[in-house]
């Protein structure tokens, strides 16, 4: 993160000023918009799910052909399009709060149109940074964006609390309207030229591109491996996003500002993850780093359910714990997965590639969303939270029982060009 030849890039330094910017706005609505469902229709378990599964089902709707768009054309000015679209989407939120006409329907409205957005933004933007640093430089850039990442993490979720607590969730929703603005004048700012798109008589049909990025991660048992552990992650969260904030006001007996102070503490723990990161892949390798940090995601997360009813500071304790141990794992885990996947993967797959382990994990987030909601439903909070542990569990396999666990050193890898169809990694022991 250090290096001087990451901030001495102008560009790099644009693109990890406008990610930052937007993501402090997003995690304050991350935050904000359940709160919202329940002050406009009191919320539970199965409407908060059917808001988290609508962002969801906007991934999958558009996931697999956002990634072969993201292939044929420039990035920057997809993701600029993207940025202004989801600030014009938010700021209707206030707008409609204000005048008294907020519902429960629009809440869904926005987060679905949203989230497709966000997945035309997320397969550019991680398409877009091999073009701004060098193979080598990945971790250290990667790093740098998820410290900062962190950082607003570790003000946005304590800021978001207090927004809410002071001026409701709508109002609060509106600072992500204005961070995406600000997002987009500066992604605008960028000057380095990216490598021109295939040309329009050189480009394959759609379906075809699509089958040809899906074949690559099915082809590579180190795609595969990564897709499958970062995909039953997010059935983890999954289930707990439909149960965690309700198990922490209704059965430990937080409030929105105590809430946003300990989502902090997992900010400023994956700010100690992308810190420690890169030192981690040179001393211990890429495929224990992946694997120690998902084991530690694991355990984190397992304090959560462990957490008593009335007894306020034991529970606190627990959830504070959670985010100390888990958020800073799994950023070790993301770092050291995304780094690996740019690095391997050619240039005009990469949007495919990452559309295709988007799809993935929305797909079984989404499954994750839905049985969360009915497994709270019908056994209580606590139990849905135990039967989403299922999903770190199997994360931890699919790194363990793959070539993953051989990858020695860290980046870059010792191959001379990057992965296309019918290649393979070769492993380092």
């Amino acid at each position: 993160m250090a290096r001087s030849s990451i901030w001495a890039n102008r560009d790099f330094g644009r693109l990890w000023a406008a990610g930052t910017t937007s993501i402090f706005g997003s995690l304050v609505t991350r935050y904000a918009l359940p709160f919202a469902a329940i002050a406009v229709a009191n919320a539970g378990p199965i409407q908060i799910a059917v808001l988290r599964a609508l962002e969801l089902i906007g991934v999958l709707v558009v996931g697999l052909v956002a990634g072969a768009w993201v292939d044929r054309l420039r990035r920057r000015p997809m993701m600029i399009v993207a940025d202004l679209g989801r600030a014009v989407l938010l700021g209707s939120i206030p707008v409609a709060a204000l005048a008294g006409v907020l519902g429960l329907g629009q809440l869904y409205a926005v987060a679905f149109l949203a989230a497709i957005l966000s997945t035309f933004f997320d397969a550019a933007d991680r398409a877009f940074l091999p073009t701004i640093v060098e193979r080598d430089e990945l971790i250290a850039a990667n790093s740098a964006l998820t410290a900062s990442a962190s950082a607003a993490e570790f003000s946005a979720f304590g800021i978001g609390g207090i927004l809410v607590q002071l001026f409701t969730a709508p109002i609060a929703i509106a600072v992500d309207a204005l961070s995406f603005v600000a997002s987009a004048v500066l992604l605008g700012s960028i000057h380095r030229p990216e490598p021109p798109s295939p040309p329009v008589e050189a480009r394959e049909p759609v379906l075809r591109e699509i089958r040809e990025g899906i074949g690559l991660v099915l082809a590579s048992p180190v795609l595969r491996a990564l897709t499958g552990a970062t995909a039953a992650a997010h059935l983890l969260w999954g289930v707990f996003g439909t149960s965690y904030i309700l198990f922490a006001t209704s059965v430990v007996g937080l409030g929105p500002a105590a809430l946003g102070v300990i989502a902090g503490v997992g900010g400023a723990s994956s700010l100690v993850g992308a810190l420690v990161a890169g030192r981690a892949t040179r001393r211990f390798g890429l495929g224990p780093s992946l694997i120690g940090g998902m084991v530690l995601f694991t355990i984190g997360n397992a304090l959560i359910p462990l957490a008593p009813s009335g007894a306020l500071l034991i529970g606190a304790a627990c959830l504070i714990l959670q985010q100390f141990v888990a958020d800073g794992g799994y950023t070790v885990f993301d770092i050291a997965q995304v780094s690996l996947r740019q690095s391997i993967v050619d240039d005009r797959l990469m949007g495919r590639v990452t559309s295709t382990v988007n799809v993935a994990t929305g797909l079984v987030q989404l499954a994750g969303t839905i049985a969360g909601g009915l497994i709270a439903a019908a056994f209580g909070l606590r139990t849905g939270l135990l039967v989403g542990l299922i999903g770190g569990v199997v994360a931890t396999g699919f790194l363990w029982f793959s070539p993953v666990r051989a990858l020695r050193g860290g980046m870059p890898l010792p191959i001379d060009r990057a992965l296309l169809p019918g290649d393979e990694l070769p492993v380092t022991e």
